[in-house]
């Protein structure tokens, strides 16, 4: 590694360091980092500690069912009509959501950068093609897609795959407003000088874009991202909510769905997992506030 590089690498690492530290003095920023953890925490108890299985109709049998909440202490937040907990529902959903919004986000993510790096470090017609595709993906209507690929690919909704056939869905199609930030991010630091130096020494044009362009787009994909997580998470609820969703595993949209039916003789029902979206999509927005002060370069101490 030549002298140039070495600097340049020195003066990333402080960048990211100062980004922390302006982080650890927000305290929106920290506040949704500890409610993201919060849940993360009940998605992984949930898959690998917690005794009592997911969809378990165990009050059933016991006659606890249609529970209302804070009347049993084994089970704080009430039961459903079916006998299934619903602190015990909301603790899997974590996991289930989890998955689709943070899975469906790192497909967008790869996809739109590999698109986005391609359509603003190149010229001519190849750029001028996947700007145009981006802009027809982008256009879309995601959620319509998904509705009829659920319809469509039944097989897979029946094999309890449907929630992976979301999380591919939202990520394929999920990519394009990555591709115009990476796209717009590139156009302006390809002209910068530690880039020029680059070409200057020899280095090729894959080399200098993903060794030294991609790396300082990555503060607004970071951003971004959180804030994708929550509208995947959000779009997973509508659908679940919707019928379309996966019925053999637990997510917050589900047990919406399934209490809604009841909202007038059993509330609960559908009140707490509700309120654990709003509470997770809040967590995954200040979070991104959080990192879009910290990461922003414009910022001074």
């Amino acid at each position: 590694m030549n002298s140039k590089e070495t600097q340049y690498t020195r003066r990333s690492a402080g960048q990211w360091a100062v980004a922390w530290r302006r982080f650890k003095k927000n305290k929106a920023g920290l506040a949704g980092l500890a409610i993201v953890a919060s849940f993360a925490v009940l998605a992984i108890y949930g898959l690998l500690l917690d005794p009592v299985p997911a969809r378990s109709f165990g009050c059933l049998y016991q006659g606890c069912t249609n529970l209302p909440p804070f009347v049993d202490s084994a089970h704080p937040l009430g039961t459903e009509n079916s006998g299934i907990d619903v602190w015990n529902e909301i603790i899997h959903g974590s996991a289930g959501d989890l998955y689709v919004g943070i899975g469906a986000t790192l497909i967008s993510v790869v996809i739109g950068l590999l698109v986005g790096a391609a359509a603003g470090y190149r010229s001519g017609v190849s750029g001028a093609v996947l700007l145009g595709l981006t802009q027809i993906f982008f256009v879309l209507p995601v959620l319509v897609i998904i509705l009829l690929f659920a319809k469509i690919f039944l097989f897979l909704v029946a094999q309890g795959l449907a929630l992976s056939l979301i999380v591919l869905t939202l990520g394929i199609f999920g990519w394009p407003l990555f591709a115009f930030i990476a796209r717009g991010e590139i156009l302006r630091i390809r002209e910068l000088e530690f880039v020029q130096a680059a070409k200057s020494l020899g280095a090729s044009g894959s080399r200098t874009l993903f060794r030294h362009i991609v790396p300082n787009l990555l503060s607004p994909i970071i951003v971004l991202s959180s804030l994708a997580v929550a509208a995947n998470i959000i779009t997973e609820v509508v659908i679940s909510f919707l019928g379309f969703g996966d019925p053999t595993t637990s997510t917050w949209g589900l047990i919406i769905q399934e209490g809604f039916d009841h909202i007038d003789s059993s509330w609960w029902v559908a009140f707490f997992p509700g309120i654990a979206v709003v509470i997770c999509v809040l967590g995954f927005n200040l979070l991104g506030d959080g990192l879009s002060d910290a990461l922003n370069p414009r910022l001074r101490e």
